[in-house]
């Protein structure tokens, strides 16, 4: 079957119903020590066809107004879908908020890391531990509407391995815009990227993102940034792997609760970014003929 097909199959899954049959999953903990391209990648067993993974540190204000959004939007598209909230070493209550939920959703799964360890690890762990078809993470305060989750995967149906939501190719999208000096730090680290990665993306920050289960299992296990630079890495491994990257507009609105500090956090950003560009020199990241000769000797 031509793979375009195959994605288009995938995407139209989504709606072959939501069961809330399944039994009530347990609490997983930390991910395997040692580098990332260590851990393993865990082999969906059942039908779930979209998995939304959420990175959660100290959110138990936000959280439950998430949950609720993303389990009623599941239930009102009859998706067969499950919810990963990665708790983050929290020091507040969203691990209980998290336990509370699953309690009464079987569609939703709680993952503890290993203390905090940043929004890469976080997005990583829950990636890699997901079973859906489609694997959307998406901010905690739910930036961009779940809604807006269906102009992702309509690129994916399109032919697309990764889809990425993007504040700035319609910038009317933006019901709440940032404060000028974060907008004003959001372009210079985009012209950033573009220098040392060569990335052409107009917006590679919007924490809401799209994988096949193919390009997911190609790039998570290879991620070494954790923290907030990890996206521009997700993005270079993409096009190293020759991975089709769509940037679809989507609605958004900035929070105020948001922890990344643009001058401390910048400065580590940017540092990334040479990191990425020194891995990829140095042959950390395998080539894409390596990676498929492993993925074949691990099947």
């Amino acid at each position: 079957m031509p793979r375009k097909a195959t994605r288009s199959v995938e995407h139209s899954a989504l709606n072959a119903g939501y069961s809330r049959t399944s039994p009530i999953p347990q609490v997983e903990g930390p991910a395997a020590p040692g580098p990332l391209s260590e851990v393993a990648v865990v082999r969906h067993d059942d039908s779930t066809t979209l998995s939304i993974i959420i990175p959660a540190y100290n959110e138990g204000q936000r959280l439950r107004p998430t949950l609720d959004k993303a389990l009623a939007y599941i239930a009102r598209r009859g998706w067969k879908a499950e919810v990963i909230v990665v708790n983050d070493g929290s020091r507040d209550d969203t691990s209980e908020i998290a336990r509370q939920y699953a309690l009464d959703n079987p569609a939703l799964r709680l993952v503890e890391n290993p203390g905090n360890r940043g929004k890469g690890y976080s997005v990583r762990n829950g990636m890699l531990r997901a079973r859906g078809e489609i694997l959307l993470f998406s901010d905690a305060d739910f930036s961009s509407p779940i809604e807006e989750a269906v102009k992702l995967f309509d690129a994916i149906a399109a032919g697309a391995d990764i889809a990425i939501g993007s504040r700035w190719l319609q910038r009317e999208l933006q019901t709440q815009k940032q404060p000028l000096y974060r907008q004003l730090f959001g372009r210079l680290f985009n012209l950033a990227l573009r220098l040392v990665l060569g990335l052409r993306f107009k917006d590679t920050q919007c924490g809401f993102k799209a994988f096949t289960r193919r390009a997911a299992e190609t790039v998570f296990p290879l991620q070494n940034i954790e923290r907030w630079g990890f996206d521009p890495e997700l993005l270079y491994l993409a096009r190293k792997f020759d991975l089709t990257v769509a940037e679809v507009p989507v609605r958004w609105a900035h929070s105020e609760g948001t922890r990344l500090h643009p001058f401390r956090d910048g400065i580590r950003m940017l540092g990334d970014l040479f990191k990425v560009r020194w891995n990829s020199l140095s042959g950390k990241y395998p080539s894409a003929l390596n990676q498929t000769h492993s993925a074949q000797t691990s099947l």
